[in-house]
């Protein structure tokens, strides 16, 4: 009795201990940029980051891992019956967040609704002729040719709910600034994450997903992204331990940060092409002294202003070394980059201004050049820079700097408000076919959306369907060498370089920076 006395009493403490033992201390992950993500609606802008943000709420069928190679994602298999046919096979027993079942009426509804009139992402389905639903876990995609890379080019088309976008009266994405809908201020998907509030231009909160159908990587409760502008004042909530991580640093801070007990610098190469571009469609720019035509129709005044921009200096200097400068429209690291095409003219400003003064400019012009000041590196002041550069062969810049949600509603579709503009492209497929089809294709086709500036050539026309296509790498990187040709014969966009990576962390924390510059929660730890 005594034995089982001691027993019964060794029990009970043991379950008063477990009951009275405290639970896990939540882990909360605190992290700054400079800017915001402009909507939780993936069919409003086609723009890192808020691809990046959105890609722990919402996911595609395939994936990318950390090395940036495709995996399958919420579809668990994918194979080419024919030339033109893809055929997916969808994850079994995936909930959206409100635990409703994931099957192929949404991803028939994802392509309805990128394709939409109002989507600015529709160029990431642009070889797409229709969808087919075989059964409740399985599509096909046919292409209007044979498409090489359509699961790449899937990395970058997020499934959505149909019941829940439908029930929220948000079947079609607005565009922003131009209407509301529920999409644009919450989100609802199957990814790692979910979005528990949002506060435009302060705070965005997201919570783990328990019923996430992967096995998760990261130990993280809860993630609050914080936007702080003031580069100092960003820096400063890392120095005092206020946040856990800052994206992005900037380049007079590194060393500073670098020296800094607990904390480390986290740098690496970067997909992206930084460029410039000029309105060269219509007959007179909207932001101009010139009245009655359009100086940037012709290629002598773009190509002196090429000439006039000293970029040596600017990734050396306004950089610090944070940029390598660069005469193509994509980079190291994507498809289709070609080294012997990549060395840029030398600055010439007494070849500049000849060039201007044959096309009837002797005295130059004044034009506003349209920048970000929160999204790429040094962003505001290589434009204040390259308009000095410029004003050595008489052309006036005003630079127009603002925040990249006023920025890209500006200057994007349908509009293009802007005569002459800075922009940074990262290929979502890391192909240059992504870049062609968005930006250099003539807007006719209406696949490049991204072109703001109007830019046509009709033989790099003739050349998209056939890149597309083309199943000969050799001949496939022939075609696509061959617009690159013309678009530096043209000056038809001013390449400046291809920006590196710097994020900063506390030592407590373990991440993945991807050469894509997108910030993945679900490969995250706080120790």
């Amino acid at each position: 009795m005594k034995l089982r006395h001691a027993v019964s009493t060794l029990a009970a403490a043991w379950i008063a201990a477990a009951n009275f033992a405290p639970a896990r201390a939540e882990v909360v992950f605190k992290w700054a940029n400079d800017g915001d993500v402009r909507s939780m609606d993936p069919n409003t802008l086609d723009e890192t980051v808020q691809n990046s943000f959105l890609g722990n709420i919402y996911e595609p069928l395939v994936r990318r891992n950390k090395k940036l190679e495709i995996e399958p994602g919420l579809a668990v298999k994918y194979e080419q019956t024919s030339p033109t046919v893809w055929r997916f096979s969808l994850r079994p027993n995936v909930k959206w967040q409100d635990g409703t079942a994931f099957t192929a009426d949404d991803v028939l509804f994802s392509y309805k609704r990128i394709t939409s009139k109002t989507s600015q992402t529709s160029g990431n389905v642009s070889a797409v002729k229709e969808v087919r639903k075989i059964d409740d876990v399985t599509v096909e995609f046919e292409t209007k040719a044979p498409d090489p890379i359509l699961p790449q080019e899937f990395t970058n088309f997020p499934m959505l709910p149909k019941a829940w976008m439908e029930k929220n009266n948000s079947a079609e994405p607005v565009i922003i600034g131009s209407g509301e809908n529920f999409a644009l201020r919450n989100a609802m998907g199957t990814g790692a994450f979910k979005l528990v509030s949002r506060e435009a231009d302060r705070r965005n909160v997201l919570e783990r997903n328990p019923a996430w159908w992967d096995k998760p990587e990261h130990n993280l409760d809860r993630v609050e992204f914080t936007v702080i502008s003031s580069a100092a004042t960003r820096v400063a909530a890392l120095l005092s331990g206020e946040m856990d991580m800052i994206y992005s640093v900037p380049a007079q801070d590194i060393e500073t940060i670098r020296k800094a007990p607990g904390l480390r610098v986290i740098q690496g190469p970067e997909l992206r092409t930084i460029y410039l571009a000029m309105d060269q469609a219509r007959d007179e720019l909207l932001f101009s002294d010139v009245k009655g035509k359009n100086p940037f129709k012709d290629a002598r005044v773009r190509r002196a202003i090429a000439l006039a921009i000293d970029e040596e200096a600017i990734t050396s200097r306004i950089m610090r070394g944070q940029g390598t400068p660069t005469w193509e429209m994509w980079g190291p690291g994507v498809n289709g980059f070609n080294p012997a095409l990549n060395a840029r003219p030398k600055v010439d400003i007494a070849e500049a201004k000849k060039l201007l003064a044959e096309a009837g400019y002797p005295q130059g012009f004044t034009v506003t050049l349209d920048c970000p000041n929160d999204r790429y590196i040094a962003d505001e002041a290589i434009c204040v820079a390259i308009s000095s550069m410029v004003a050595r062969i008489g052309v006036k810049i005003n630079v127009f700097a603002r925040t990249k949600v006023r920025f890209f509603s500006d200057i994007g579709y349908p509009d293009y408000k802007t005569s002459f503009y800075m922009l940074g492209w990262t290929p979502s497929t890391y192909d240059a076919d992504n870049v062609i089809r968005d930006h250099i294709a003539s807007r006719s086709l209406k696949v490049a959306v991204g072109n703001a500036s109007g830019y046509s050539n009709p033989k790099i026309d003739e050349l998209v369907p056939q890149i597309g296509r083309e199943l000969d790498q050799a001949k496939r990187q022939g075609m696509i060498d061959q617009v690159t040709k013309i678009v530096q014969d043209d000056v038809g966009f001013i390449p400046l370089h291809q920006q590196g990576i710097t994020w900063a962390a506390r030592n407590t924390i373990e991440l993945t920076q991807p050469a894509d510059n997108y910030f993945p929660m679900r490969w995250v730890t706080k120790h």
